[in-house]
């Protein structure tokens, strides 16, 4: 039987980076991996959805060449080569997985791990089985797409986020369910690869957790590039036929129905507890994500949890963060917990949004009395020279001390634009410190710059 100190279930941007990060640290590690390594992130999220939207980001510039002198009279689409790229993307960045796994000396166990004890775990593989003895044990196996409820997935015409990625060819029309970050940003990709784009969300908005003035004005932008939208409204069933799909839809007390070739469900995620012996053991869990504390321990003090497993946020960058406490924690080490009021969200349609902290409403429901500064991109160069001149920055500060509470982004580059903010907000930085420090120019980053200075009266090109 081999015996390891810290084994961590699940391959994916939590369970690889604490295997890797507990190697690190000298212990004699193992990471249990019944698919790909990387997991959903890399093989079927993050990743492959990221090379497939610059596709269509350049498709966008070459429709629109003539704007900057370059005429392209013909054109032809390859859509399976924008599938084979995404694929080939991340089949490159699994194998340097594997690669990081063995420069660390980690042993990856191929299987479905299963949890017999707080420091026995069962894997399978076919019909091999084999126990495995564990000191510690990390859980990070992940979120799946949360199902529609009495809606069958076949794969074809209604499909989840996973199947949207791989179709022959885009659907001539495409009805997406949702409209968070997965959604949205498949209602970019099949609109500008010429499907007719039906996106419904219940909320009152598209992106519901984001600043209301960056909903309003994805929207504009959307409906502006032909995507219809359908808020404040509810799927109340999904019926596939013979040859499409029916998708009955209610808002305000009317109905309608809306023929369409496919169904995309993106709905949210929900967390993979299930099957691995949670309960056999007595690990607790709340409303499908295990309870952990603030260094991710479980309630049994040798187990922890990371990811999607552990609930909200459901994003990459935090379950690698929160791999980095678990592995450190575990290994005896004194760590800081994860800061969850510095996590960047980021949605990379077109035009990008990105955020940090606090909405408005957030901010004036906890009681600050605020200072808002805004900057268009239209009044940035770099933008018009770019030819990306929509969106705007949006900063929120107490009015008090000059407290960062929030940014919120809209435009190009807005997911690389985010991260100067969340800087500034961990090093406790205040609005004047941003509106002093010289901002390269030309850049898009000089917006954040004049939107701090306008939240005071001070910008210049407002």
């Amino acid at each position: 039987m081999m015996s390891f100190d810290i084994v961590v279930l699940g391959g994916g941007p939590g369970g690889y980076v604490s295997a890797i990060r507990s190697a690190q640290l000298g212990n004699k590690t193992a990471i249990i991996e019944q698919d790909q390594l990387g997991g959903v992130c890399l093989n079927w999220g993050c990743i492959p959805t990221k090379a497939l939207l610059k596709s269509a980001e350049i498709l966008h510039y070459v429709k629109n060449s003539k704007e900057f002198g370059i005429h392209i009279p013909k054109y032809d689409i390859d859509f399976l080569q924008t599938v084979k790229r995404s694929r080939d993307v991340s089949r490159r960045l699994s194998k340097g997985i594997e690669f990081l796994m063995k420069k660390n000396k980690i042993k990856h166990i191929v299987g479905k791990g299963t949890l017999k004890s707080a420091s026995d775990i069962s894997v399978t593989n076919g019909t091999k089985k084999q126990t495995i003895k564990a000191k510690k044990i990390i859980i990070a196996t992940g979120g799946r797409p949360k199902e529609f409820p009495g809606v069958e997935f076949d794969g074809k015409s209604i499909i989840t986020s996973k199947e949207a990625m791989m179709l022959d060819s885009p659907p001539k029309k495409i009805t997406i369910i949702g409209a968070g970050p997965i959604g949205v940003e498949f209602a970019y990709f099949f609109n500008e690869f010429g499907s007719e784009v039906h996106l419904i969300e219940m909320m009152p908005n598209l992106l519901p957790n984001e600043d209301i003035e960056i909903s309003k004005e994805l929207e504009r932008n959307f409906k502006k590039s032909g995507i219809h939208i359908y808020t404040n409204t509810k799927v109340s069933s999904i019926k596939k036929l013979q040859k499409n799909v029916k998708v009955a839809i209610d808002k305000n007390k009317t109905s309608k129905i809306i023929n369409t070739n496919t169904v995309l469900v993106a709905t949210g995620v929900n967390g993979n507890i299930e099957g691995i012996g949670l309960e056999d053991i007595g690990v607790k869990t709340d409303r499908g994500s295990i309870v952990i504390n603030e260094f991710n321990e479980t309630c049994l003090s040798n187990i922890y949890a990371i990811g999607d497993v552990s609930g909200p946020p459901w994003l990459a960058h935090v379950a690698s963060a929160q791999g980095h406490v678990a592995a450190e924690h575990a290994s005896g080490n004194k760590t800081h917990p994860v800061d969850y009021r510095i996590v960047p969200g980021c949605t990379y349609c077109q035009p990008q949004v990105a955020s940090l902290g606090l909405t408005e409403k957030a901010a004036k429901a906890s009681g600050y009395k605020l200072k808002i500064g805004r900057f268009d991109f239209r009044g940035s160069g770099k933008a018009l020279a770019s030819g990306h001149p929509a969106g705007f920055v949006k900063i929120i500060f107490d009015e008090k001390y000059g407290e960062l509470l929030g940014c919120h982004i809209i435009g190009n580059d807005a997911t690389e634009l985010i991260a100067e903010l969340t800087l500034a907000k961990a090093l406790e930085t205040t609005w004047q410190e941003i509106a002093i420090t010289m901002h390269a120019h030309p850049t898009l980053s000089e917006a954040i710059m004049e939107a701090a200075q306008d939240a005071f009266g001070q910008s210049v090109h407002k």
